[in-house]
């Protein structure tokens, strides 16, 4: 399923609910704490890219949000 990100505005595949791919997506490797899935839920509606999942994981202010 080709998905829009809430947070940065670009294009990506989610796989979490695609049974066509091979393996689970690849957000599910990342550690995010029980405080900001919470955070991103109240924030952001639908997934986010993995990439601003890697930033948001690491520390980055999930803040941001696309511009237009």
């Amino acid at each position: 399923m080709e998905s829009r990100c809430p947070r940065c505005g670009g294009e990506f595949h989610c796989g979490i609910g695609d049974a066509s791919d091979a393996g689970p997506c690849a957000c599910t490797t990342l550690a995010l704490t029980p405080a900001l899935r919470a955070e991103l839920a109240a924030r952001f509606h639908g997934c986010l890219c993995l990439a601003c999942l890697r930033a948001l994981a690491a520390g980055e202010a999930p803040a941001a949000t696309p511009s237009g």
